[in-house]
């Protein structure tokens, strides 16, 4: 590969925001590649930056550590280094086992954990981009200079007026630099319509007449292969409302075109994200299908790739290299607790107002019938894409944020449990504080924490009647607080008990040392700090753009505090703790009890509670009647 005319020999720096991250084997060797939007007065486009300095790794604690080198090495592993590391609060030391490629590690990971010189495998089940961006200290959508070589710049494939991203081969280290102001995304929203006279649409058989394209750049169209003008001329739209949809149409020729259409707009247009709704599970495999049928190439990737599916977590997410896929549809089922989550029962919930709507069932008769029908089957289709667009701008700058916090790309973050997102946090924190993370349960163990209950917060059935002068006591964050203040962590958790150093649980008797602070604590401590911190700034702030990116900082600092204290119980959580469990609700229900014992003493009477709060009512005040 050549270098680019006009680009310096030697070493060049280069910032971009980070969008995606993987890795690819060039000459046996792992190769991570970052994928970023540019930053710079003459820059555009994105970058695509390899770095192939980096290897897998996983820890070994042994029983003997010379016997266990010694067994390391008859396997044939010989990058094997003494480190010292946090395992439950003790120091301990390790074993780091380096191997030549990601996928050696599943490959010996059993005959490792198998030797007797071997007492556990850790940290084998961190996938290798993931890994690189926990040990560089790189957290997506940031800003990230990095050091080094310019190898390509072109066209993109299929695309002869598309520039092709800058391809970086890097030098040194890359650098994460937070105080860096970010730029606009660009996010490009997508919906298809399928001839579906069979019910539903079978991708063998039933093609796609129409695609709609939204963007936050200006961009609503609909690309189909019927001519909306004749139908319109010979029969008025009775909807009078709606603009005609020759204003927003595109006609092509064919199915075949149509896919071709859609591969040339996405690489126009460009886009950081790409959002659509059930795109998933349906309108990307439905693409994907109908092109290899009509062979079509789908060169949707920064790179020129085309999309492929991926296992994360219970699904197979629609990937596009170097801009972020995000299905809303399944986004919006973990956030929003509806009876239904179509696209118009979302979008309704989140702006008040009803969306453009047809019959699914029948949209193969609007098509086949034309007329007045057809116009509408344009601007259902394009109200869609463009619902898709409002619906991502209003709930995705909390998932941006989170992915910043998290420290994982936003594709994955956007389909992670607010528990697993926890875990990502807390994994990234065990690297940067020393400490080894925790395996996985082993089946057996899932078992035996599945049948485990921990009793919850305290509930007084309320006062009936009708109450007047009423007040309501509420403890602000009442279980973090606990964790923090009592110092709950697996790590601090202890059977010894010398007096004055060990917080004790109440109703239990389970002891957690005062000092040090123990990992979860320190963690969560942090969270809530930095949310105090960017509250009092937006209070401060007289920018409404920076006051909004403020809150959606603080809601994602939020939604994380407010999940910690629940995964302790949780059976696949690597700091699993009934012990823990138990004493945060233990110490709930005695803090609740206490104050509502005191306010009875100061003259009100409770009326209900429920496990951070209660209502009372005030029984020593008197009202003067003249």
């Amino acid at each position: 590969m050549g270098v680019h005319e006009g680009i310096p020999p030697g070493t060049v720096t280069k910032k971009f925001v980070l969008l995606d991250i993987d890795y690819i084997t060039r000459n046996r060797v792992p190769v991570i590649r970052l994928f970023g939007k540019l930053l710079g007065e003459k820059e555009e486009g994105h970058i695509i930056a390899w770095d192939k300095s980096f290897k897998p790794y996983i820890y070994v604690i042994p029983q003997d550590i010379k016997v266990c080198t010694q067994d390391l090495s008859e396997l044939g592993l010989n990058s094997v280094e003494k480190v010292y590391k946090k395992d439950q609060g003790k120091r301990k030391e390790v074993l780091k086992v380096t191997f030549k490629h990601p996928q050696d590690i599943p490959k010996l990971r059993d005959r490792i954990g198998n030797l007797t010189s071997v007492q556990e495998v850790r940290e084998h089940d961190i996938p290798f981009y993931r890994r690189y961006l926990i040990d560089k200290g790189l957290s997506p959508l940031n800003v990230v200079e990095v050091e080094g070589k310019v190898l390509k710049q072109g066209p993109v494939k299929g695309s002869p007026t598309t520039p092709q991203p800058c391809i970086f081969q890097v030098k040194n280290p890359p650098k994460i630099i937070l105080e860096e102001v970010l730029p606009e995304f660009s996010v490009l929203s997508f919906d298809i319509e399928v001839y579906n006279p069979r019910g539903m649409p079978q991708a063998e058989l039933d093609p796609i007449i129409m695609i709609s394209f939204s963007s936050n750049q200006g961009l609503q169209k609909v690309v189909s292969y019927k001519n909306p003008s004749t139908a319109s001329d010979i029969h008025p739209s009775s909807d009078s409302y709606l603009d005609p949809p020759g204003d927003f149409v595109e006609v092509v020729a064919n199915e075949k075109e149509l896919l071709e259409k859609f591969v040339e707009t996405v690489q126009s247009e460009n886009p950081d994200f790409i959002l659509g709704y059930n795109s998933d599970a349906f309108d990307l495999p439905y693409i994907m299908d109908r092109a290899a049928k009509l062979g079509v190439p789908l060169h949707l990737g920064v790179d020129g790739s085309p999309p492929r599916f991926t296992r994360l977590g219970f699904g197979n997410p629609a990937m596009i290299r170097g801009r972020v896929h995000i299905d809303l549809y399944s986004y919006v089922r973990r956030y929003l607790h509806l009876e239904r989550h179509t696209l118009e029962r979302v979008y309704l919930e989140l702006f008040g107002q009803e969306k453009y709507d047809l019959p699914g069932d029948e949209i193969h008769l609007y098509w086949d019938k034309g007329d007045q029908r057809l116009e509408r089957l344009f601007h259902y289709s394009l109200d869609d894409a463009v619902a898709v667009t409002q619906i991502g701008e209003e709930m995705l700058p909390i998932s941006m944020e989170l992915t910043r916090i998290v420290g994982q790309p936003l594709f994955d973050v956007s389909r992670m449990a607010s528990g697993q997102q926890v875990e990502w946090y807390l994994i990234r924190k065990s690297f940067e504080t020393g400490n080894l993370v925790p395996n996985r349960p082993s089946p057996e163990e899932l078992t035996q924490r599945e049948g485990k209950q921990v009793v919850g917060g305290y509930v007084k059935e309320p006062v009936t009647g009708l109450h007047e002068n009423i007040v309501y006591f509420d403890f602000r964050s009442l279980y973090p607080s606990i964790i923090i203040s009592k110092n709950i962590s697996p790590d601090t958790l202890t059977p010894d008990y010398k007096r004055g150093t060990c917080h004790v649980c109440p109703e239990y008797g389970h002891k957690f040392h005062k000092e040090p602070v123990g990992f979860i604590p320190a963690a969560m401590g942090k969270i809530l700090k930095d949310r105090i911190r960017i509250k009092s700034r937006m209070k401060q702030s007289r920018d409404d753009r920076e006051r909004q990116i403020l809150n959606a900082q603080q809601e994602a600092l939020k939604r994380l505090a407010n999940t910690f204290y629940g995964l302790y119980n949780h059976s696949t959580f690597r700091w699993y703790s009934l012990q823990c469990s138990e004493s945060i609700t233990a110490w709930g229900r005695d803090f609740l009890k206490k104050t509502m014992k005191d306010a009875e003493n100061n003259g009100f009477k409770p009326l209900y509670a429920d496990t951070d709060g209660f209502f009372a009512t005030y029984t020593g005040f008197k009202m003067e009647i003249n």
